[in-house]
């Protein structure tokens, strides 16, 4: 079905983060909608309802419909202050479906081109290849703060992909768009989360072909190790109790998984970092290439 867009304006647009995000070195963190229309089977978002500024009518039809925050821009000029670490975004996709007629991002960025007091570091999390629309915008705002790009792969499996996300880009394409960010200067990470059923060896060694820093993972999201909190949606479960693919589900499966891609990557000389060590890369190492604030 069609997906529904509205729009209301937010009181505020910078929230004070907690938990995973605080660990991994953030300070703040700018949702630019409520509600997602990637509508991906795993999101943990709707599972965190109130807590994450839902409302049922969200995470009861989740990916049906979204609200864009059609202040945010205007919000966010006068809430940037220097020293600042914003995560966009935890709870949706900035470059969702939605975003190509809304184009709430262009002003954000732009905003950030113009501060008088940029924040130390600014990372967009996405899979979405809309966000090419906007490079120029990015090396505006890269010149001004540390601008980072957290661009989602979850598979190397075209087939999976379609199962798991129907509503994103495939495989080959989120390679393109990566390669295309690093040519213009944008630091950008291959972020392989949450990881899906995939053959790790090569889809590792694919994400150390297309990027220059670290790369990032994180599998799902399980109550064995997860006691409270956002957790993977009940769909994705589903869907791996369905294709015989449980054995993701399992911690001690999982942690095999990332300790075989880590010594893969060691073997490169390259790191692979996940949970909140691993997502703080993506604010503060290094990426060779990038654009310097400043320049």
């Amino acid at each position: 079905m069609p997906f529904q867009i509205f729009q209301s304006e937010a009181r505020s647009i910078l929230s004070p983060v907690s938990g995973f995000l605080i660990q991994a070195g953030f300070t703040h963190s700018l949702t630019p909608a409520r509600n997602c229309t990637f509508g991906c089977s795993y999101c943990y978002v709707p599972t965190m309802r109130v807590q994450a500024g839902l409302r049922p009518d969200d995470w009861n039809h989740w990916g049906h419909h979204t609200t864009f925050k059609t202040n945010a821009a205007q919000l966010l000029a006068k809430s940037l202050r220097s020293g600042q670490v914003i995560y966009c975004s935890p709870l949706t996709d900035p470059y969702q479906p939605a975003e190509a007629t809304q184009r709430l991002m262009p002003a954000i960025l732009e905003c950030l081109a113009a501060a008088a007091h940029p924040p130390a570091a600014f990372v967009i999390q996405t899979r979405g290849p809309l966000i090419l629309r906007d490079i120029p915008l990015l090396v505006a705002a890269a010149k001004r703060t540390r601008l980072r790009v957290s661009f989602s792969v979850t598979t190397n499996r075209e087939d999976v992909r379609r199962i798991f996300e129907p509503h994103c880009a495939p495989v080959e394409e989120r390679w393109q768009t990566i390669k295309a960010l690093r040519s213009a200067g944008i630091a950008v990470f291959a972020t392989l989360a949450p990881l899906l059923p995939c053959d790790p060896e090569p889809f590792l060694a694919r994400a150390l072909a297309e990027t220059a820093g670290p790369v990032i993972a994180d599998p799902f999201h399980v109550r064995e190790t997860k006691r409270s909190g956002a957790t993977t949606r009940a769909a994705a479960i589903e869907i791996c109790n369905h294709h015989g693919w449980t054995e993701w589900l399992e911690p001690s499966f999982q942690i095999g998984i990332l300790s075989q891609m880590s010594r893969l990557a060691a073997a490169q000389r390259r790191a692979l970092g996940y949970g909140p060590n691993g997502f703080g890369l993506l604010a503060h190492a290094d990426i060779p290439g990038e654009i310097q604030p400043g320049t």
